[in-house]
């Protein structure tokens, strides 16, 4: 942790098309070696597809249910004590549930080999929409270790 000062959080301006700070988030997740463009065109992509395959429901709003569906509510964070290090479980913060959650469904959605980043994006978000997926699995798997690892909550602080 840095001693000089403390990191404040930058406010990410909304995405032009869907004026969604949300999409805007996914963007930069998305985006490597600052190529803006080519991410946009990958989530607006995985945007259509979900469209042509839902066209009742709004893309919006099954990204906003997906990445609520793929939150962890807890996590463990390894602390020391007396020599031992104990994985003691904590509460997620809800900036850092959003932020994991969409880490876990573009990360889970590049490791889709064999069909385009789009098409991978869109499945991923429909899964995570749906209740099941590797974003969901991931999720139950932090809960589960945080569930394991209660003995050691009075380690907080």
């Amino acid at each position: 942790m840095s001693r000089r000062r403390r990191a404040y959080k930058r406010p990410v301006s909304p995405d032009p098309k869907f004026h969604s700070a949300l999409v805007s988030r996914l963007v930069n997740m998305v985006m490597k070696w600052g190529k803006r463009n080519t991410a946009q065109r990958i989530v607006y992509g995985a945007f259509d597809e979900i469209a042509a395959k839902n066209p009742a429901v709004n893309p919006l709003d099954v990204l906003q249910r997906a990445v609520d569906n793929a939150k962890p509510r807890l996590e463990v964070k390894p602390r020391r004590v007396g020599g031992a290090t104990y994985q003691v479980p904590l509460e997620v913060p809800t900036d850092r549930q959003v932020s994991l959650a969409m880490r876990w469904i573009v990360a889970f959605a590049d490791s889709r080999k064999g069909q385009p980043m789009n098409k991978a994006l869109a499945a991923e978000i429909m899964e995570a929409y749906q209740g099941q997926g590797n974003a969901i699995r991931k999720r139950d798997d932090v809960h589960k270790m945080a569930q394991a690892n209660k003995a050691f909550a009075h380690f907080r602080w």
